[in-house]
C-alpha cells in the first residue's frame, strides 16, 4: 500500500515490541484512539540477518492504515549502542524523516504502567518465553539482570521451567524406573509415545517449542497440586524474587519506595505462581509495592514514540565519557589506506599478468615503510619483554582484517613458544563470529571496546595494542582509552601517519603503506605491513624472554608429527646427540625440547 506522509496525519505514533514469540504491533492516535492493531512474526535483534530486520518492518508497514507522525521500537536483543544505531538505521530507511526512540522490550513494559509519585525506583519482572528483570530510577539510572538466552540465562522462564522438569523427570525415572505422572502429562502435551521421544525432540526442538513445556507444568501444580511441578515452580519463583531483589537492592537509595511490575505469560496466566513471586518481595521489602502490567506492553512502545525527537543533523560517534580519543580523530576519507591508487585506475581492465605485477610491485614498499618505524617497534617489543618478565599480558585488539590477524597472531604463541594461552590473546570487535564473517556496526562502538578490555582484568603490566588500518576503528579507541585508564602500556598499530602524535596511546607504529590497488581493502598491503609488524613484536620478545637459543625454539610444543620431527632436529643441533638420543630424552621428558637438552648435557 502507500502511506501518506507524516504531515498529512495528525499525533499518529506508532509502537512495536519484538520478542521470542512474537512482534506486536499498535498504531495510535494523540487520543489513545487504536488506528491498528496486530501481530507479527518474532523479533530479536541478535537472531535476525541486516535484511531479515528491514523486511520485517517493511512488512509491518504495509499492514498500517496511515503513516505515523513518531515512531517507538523496542525488541529483545537491544543491549548496546551499536545495537540501537543497527534498529534506528532499519527504521529510518523504512519510514525516512519519521522521529524515532529505539529501546529493548522491558523498557516498553516500564513505559506502558504508571508511576507512582511516592516511588524512586521501578522494577520490571518479565518471564514469558524468556526472562530478564531491569530497574531504573527516576533519575535515569538503569540496571539489569538476566535475559541471555534460555542457555546461559532467561532464569524463572518459561523455558528454564521446561529444562528442570525435563531433567527431573529423567532423573526420577532413572532412579525409580518409573514414569512419573507429570512426565505423562508432558507426552501428552508433546504427542508423543514413550520417553525416549523426548531425546530427539530436545535436540531439534526451537525455544517456543520449548518453552510450551511449561504449560502441563503450571497445570499439574495447578489441578493436582503434582509434587514435581510444585517444587519446579517454588524453584522458578525463588529464582525470579531473588533476581528483582538483587536488582532493586543495586541501585536503591535509603529510604526509596519501590514498584515492582509484573510481566508476561508465566505471571500474568498464572496467578498462583505471580502471588508465590509477590510474597516472597514483598518480604524482602514489606512496603513495596507489587503490581502486574495493566495494559498490553506494547503501549509503552506507543509512548517512547510520542517522546521521540527528530535525529539531528549531525550526530556524535560516541558518548561524552568517550570524547577524548576522537578529539584529535582524522576524518576515514583522508587515511591513506582509503585514497585511490593512480597506479590502479586501469586495474579492472588489465590482464591478469599485468595486475599480478602491479600488486607485487607495491608490496616491495612495504618493509621500506616498516622500518622507518624500527624505534618505535623497538620500544613497543622492550615494553612486551619487560610485561613478560613481570607476569604481565601482550593484549591485541582490533576489528576487521585488524582484528583477525591479532587473533591470528595470538594463537600461534602457544605451540611456537610454548607459552599459556592468555599470555597472547586478540581481541576482535564482534567477537568470536566476526571472526569469519563480518558483524554490522561492530568496529563503531568504543563502548564495546571498553567492556572488552575489562572483561579480561587489564591491569598496568600488561600491554595492550590497538590495530586499525585506518586509524580511526572507535572500538579500538575505546579499547585503549580503558586500558589506559587501568595503567596499561597503550600502543597504536595503524597504517596512517596522520596519528603518530596522538596523544593518547604511549607509543603510535604507523608505516605508511599509501593507497591500496584496490582501494580502501586494507586486507592487502595494510594487512601485509600489520602482519609483518605482529611478527617483530611477538617472535624478538619471546627471543628475549628466552624463548630462543641460537635461531632455535627452544620451547616449542610438538603437538604433530611434524613438530615432534622438528623436535628431534632442534635437540640434536643443540645437544649433539644422534637422532635417536634426541628422540628418547624427548619421550623421556614429555616431549619438552628445553628440558630434553638439559638432560643430555647432564
Amino acid at each position: 500500500m502507500s502511506n501518506p506522509s507524516p504531515e498529512n496525519e495528525s499525533g499518529i505514533s506508532l509502537g512495536i515490541e519484538g520478542g521470542g514469540t512474537r512482534t506486536t504491533v499498535l498504531l495510535a492516535d494523540k487520543d489513545d484512539k487504536v488506528l491498528a492493531s496486530f501481530s507479527a512474526a518474532p523479533a530479536n535483534l541478535r537472531l535476525m540477518l541486516p535484511g531479515e530486520l528491514e523486511s520485517h518492518l517493511r512488512g509491518i508497514r504495509e499492514r498500517l492504515p496511515c503513516a505515523p507522525n513518531k515512531i517507538g521500537i523496542g525488541l529483545a536483543g537491544v543491549r548496546l549502542p551499536v545495537d540501537h544505531e543497527r534498529l534506528r538505521s532499519a527504521v529510518a530507511r523504512v519510514w525516512p524523516g519519521v522521529p524515532c526512540a529505539t529501546s529493548d522490550d522491558l523498557l516498553t513494559a516500564l513505559e506502558a504502567v504508571d508511576w507512582p509519585g511516592d516511588c524512586a525506583l521501578q522494577v520490571l519482572l518479565l518471564s514469558g518465553t524468556g526472562s530478564c528483570v531491569a530497574g531504573r530510577r527516576r533519575d535515569g539510572e538503569f540496571v539489569k539482570l538476566g535475559g541471555r538466552g534460555h542457555v546461559l540465562g532467561d532464569r524463572a522462564s518459561a523455558c528454564d521451567i521446561a529444562q528442570h522438569t525435563l531433567r527431573a523427570l529423567m532423573t526420577i525415572s532413572d532412579q525409580s524406573n518409573e514414569w512419573p505422572p507429570l512426565g505423562a502429562d508432558i507426552l501428552t502435551h508433546l504427542q508423543m509415545n514413550e520417553p525416549e521421544d523426548l531425546i530427539d525432540w530436545s535436540i531439534e526442538a526451537t525455544k517456543t517449542e520449548l518453552a510450551g513445556v511449561a504449560v502441563p507444568v503450571f497445570r499439574a501444580a495447578e489441578n493436582r497440586n503434582d509434587e514435581i511441578a510444585v517444587a519446579v515452580l517454588d524453584r522458578a519463583a525463588g529464582r525470579l524474587a531473588k533476581d528483582a531483589e538483587t536488582c532493586a537492592d543495586r541501585i536503591k537509595k535509603s529510604g526509596d519506595r519501590i514498584q515492582f511490575v509484573f510481566n508476561g505469560a508465566v505471571l500474568l496466566k498464572n496467578p498462583s505462581f505471580l502471588q508465590k513471586v509477590s510474597d516472597q518481595i514483598r518480604a524482602h521489602f514489606p512496603d513495596a509495592e507489587t503490581t502486574p502490567l495493566e495494559r498490553p506492553s506494547v503501549w509503552g512502545a506507543v509512548e517512547l514514540g510520542r517522546n521521540a525527537k527528530p535525529s539531528p543533523k549531525e550526530t556524535q560517534p560516541v558518548d561524552t565519557k568517550e570524547e577524548e580519543p576522537f578529539a584529535n580523530w582524522k576524518p576515514v576519507a583522508s587515511a591513506p589506506t582509503e585514497q585511490r591508487n593512480p597506479k590502479s585506475l586501469q586495474f579492472a581492465e588489465m590482464p591478469i599478468s599485468d595486475g599480478l605485477a602491479l600488486m607485487l610491485q607495491e608490496d616491495v614498499m612495504i618493509p621500506a615503510a616498516i622500518e622507518k618505524e624500527s624505534a618505535a617497534i623497538e620500544w613497543t617489543i622492550e615494553k612486551v619483554v619487560e610485561a613478560f618478565a613481570e607476569g604481565g599480558r601482550l593484549i591485541y585488539t582490533g576489528a576487521g582484517t585488524s582484528g583477525r590477524l591479532g587473533v591470528l597472531d595470538a594463537s600461534e604463541c602457544p605451540p611456537t613458544f610454548r607459552v599459556p594461552g592468555d599470555q597472547v590473546q586478540g581481541i576482535i570487535a564482534g567477537g568470536r563470529s566476526a571472526l569469519w564473517s563480518a558483524v554490522e556496526g561492530a568496529e563503531d562502538d568504543p563502548t564495546a571496546g571498553r567492556r572488552a578490555i575489562a572483561m579480561r582484568h587489564i591491569e598496568s603490566r600488561d600491554v595492550v595494542i590497538g590495530i586499525t588500518a585506518s586509524g580511526h576503528a572507535p572500538f579500538v579507541w575505546g579499547s585503549l582509552r580503558e586500558a589506559k585508564d587501568r595503567g596499561a602500556t597503550v600502543v597504536l598499530l595503524c597504517c596512517n601517519p596522520g596519528y603518530r602524535d596522538h596523544p593518547l596511546p604511549d607509543k603510535v607504529i604507523a608505516p605508511d603503506t599509501g593507497p591500496e590497488v584496490l582501494t580502501g581493502s586494507t586486507r592487502l598491503k595494510a594487512g601485509t605491513a600489520t602482519k609483518l609488524v605482529l611478527n617483530l613484536i611477538t617472535t624478538l620478545a619471546m627471543t628475549h624472554s628466552g624463548k630462543v637459543i641460537s635461531n632455535l625454539m627452544i620451547d616449542l610444543n610438538p603437538s604433530n608429527s611434524k613438530l615432534r620431527n622438528r623436535a628431534v632436529r632442534i635437540v640434536s643441533e643443540i645437544s649433539g646427540a644422534t637422532a635417536e638420543q634426541a628422540r628418547a630424552a624427548l619421550e623421556e621428558s614429555g616431549w619438552e625440547v628445553r628440558v630434553a637438552c638439559e638432560g643430555l648435557e647432564t
